[in-house]
């Protein structure tokens, strides 16, 4: 199915204007982080507990951060969950005393500063400072045996230079995703960073279609350039790559808008990464390869170009 016919932009002369684009957006993450103090990490890698409380009076969220600031609970935090008389309450890691105990010490709270407001607790959460750790270097660990393992297949399906192109263009989808988790301040967890794998999943096969095209246009044209092959390649593939890339993009917002709280970390990431991860398979991915080949030979230097149809 295509919208349009095959288009003949010359994505080849515009690559240093996406190089522009992301380089602002990895600065401006950058800049965002540093004034946040770091990324905004859930409960899964920072330890601590978590209860969400449910109130059937409205409560202004600022009352109940000034109830939690006086008391003796280190550093809390409160944010809206869900609906508007929903909140999310989170405690630091206590030296002593289980999740049910931190619950208790909170409810006192709540029952001594905010007296006559009837509430619900809906659900605890608690994780221990050694988990968070052991999850920190899981989620790492899981990230790099990914992208090694991505590295070999694309260098072995294709060559070596076009999966260094392909993992700088996933590196490149997740840290401009992460910089934009950080512009907005959403809190990053064990689902957020199941979103950043799926991204990745996600924009690797809109780049090996387009690497794909790219190794038929090698050997079937033979007396053009680089840049023509990888321009032809890319307009080829475009309609199926946008129709592909809207599909998805209305449903994850369909899961943004209506999924609910808990799920909306993960849409938000998704819904980011689709857009990132379709602008790096059409501007950064075959740009790379076409920079490197400039330098080193252009067509020429490729095995795929000399291999027969």
């Amino acid at each position: 199915m295509q919208f349009f016919k095959t288009p003949s932009i010359d994505f080849a002369n515009k690559r240093k204007m996406a190089y522009t684009i992301s380089a602002a957006l990895f600065v401006l993450g950058l800049v965002f982080l540093a004034l946040h103090g770091g990324p905004n990490l859930g409960i899964d890698f920072k330890g601590g507990t978590e209860i969400v409380v449910k109130f059937q009076d409205k409560v202004d969220i600022s009352e109940l951060r000034s109830v939690l600031t006086g008391a003796s609970l280190g550093n809390a935090s409160v944010r809206r969950f869900g609906s508007s008389d929903e909140y999310q309450i989170y405690v630091e890691q206590q030296k002593e005393g289980s999740a049910e105990e931190v619950a208790l010490q909170v409810r006192g709270i709540l029952d001594a500063g905010l007296t006559g407001k009837a509430y619900d607790v809906r659900q605890i959460e608690t994780v221990g400072p050694k988990i968070g750790e052991e999850l920190r270097s899981a989620m790492v660990m899981a990230i790099l045996v990914a992208l090694l393992l991505i590295l070999i297949y694309v260098s072995v399906r294709f060559e070596f230079i076009f999966a260094m192109g392909a993992i700088a263009a996933l590196f490149h989808d997740v840290l401009i995703t992460f910089g934009i988790f950080s512009i907005v301040n959403y809190e990053i967890s064990i689902k957020e960073i199941a979103a950043f794998l799926t991204i990745v999943g996600y924009s690797l096969n809109d780049t090996i279609v387009v690497y794909d095209r790219i190794r038929e246009n090698l050997k079937s044209m033979r007396n053009e350039t680089l840049p023509v092959i990888i321009n032809m390649s890319i307009n080829q593939v475009l309609s199926r790559t946008v129709v592909t890339s809207v599909t998805t993009f209305v449903v994850v917002l369909t899961l943004f808008l209506f999924g609910g709280e808990v799920i909306k970390g993960f849409a938000f990431a998704m819904l980011i990464g689709v857009v990132v991860g379709t602008y790096s398979s059409i501007f950064v991915a075959s740009s790379l390869v076409l920079e490197w080949q400039m330098r080193h030979g252009g067509k020429r230097s490729l095995k795929m170009s000399k291999k027969k149809k």
